[in-house]
């Protein structure tokens, strides 16, 4: 029986007739190219990642300035209508004090106007019961 010897072929590289320049066979241009897509792929993909990332990043950051604006804005309205709220009540407190003197005004008005007439009257009283005793007294 013979036998046979298996041959083993390697599918990388063979030279030429002159050995010099080796001749790139099917398989290792096919690895190429495959390694080449990968390559550009991968490169694609870490591009398209790093897009969405600097993109995500400013909405990210235009989101964050717009809720900030939104908050300096809300709190501007709120100060201001806490301002007006404080003039409102500091004139509501004012009308109150104002409205308050008034009456004690009107009062002590009024007690002195009812004083000075009660004395006038009590004068006038007097000096008629005066006059009217000296009348008496004279005519007797």
């Amino acid at each position: 029986m013979e036998s046979r010897k298996i041959i083993k072929r390697k599918w990388t590289v063979e030279s030429k007739d002159s050995g010099n320049l080796p001749v790139v066979t099917y398989f290792t241009s096919t690895y190429i190219v495959v390694v080449a897509i990968v390559v550009v792929v991968v490169i694609v993909l870490v591009v398209a990642i790093v897009v969405v990332v600097v993109v995500v990043v400013v909405v990210v950051v235009v989101v964050v300035a717009l809720v900030v604006v939104v908050v300096v804005v809300v709190l501007v309205v709120v100060a201001a209508v806490v301002v007006v709220s404080v003039i409102v009540v500091v004139a509501i407190v004012v009308l109150v004090v104002l409205v308050v003197v008034l009456v004690v005004v009107v009062v002590v008005v009024v007690v002195v106007v009812v004083v000075v007439v009660v004395v006038v009257v009590v004068v006038v009283v007097v000096v008629v019961v005066v006059v009217v005793v000296l009348l008496v007294v004279i005519a007797k």
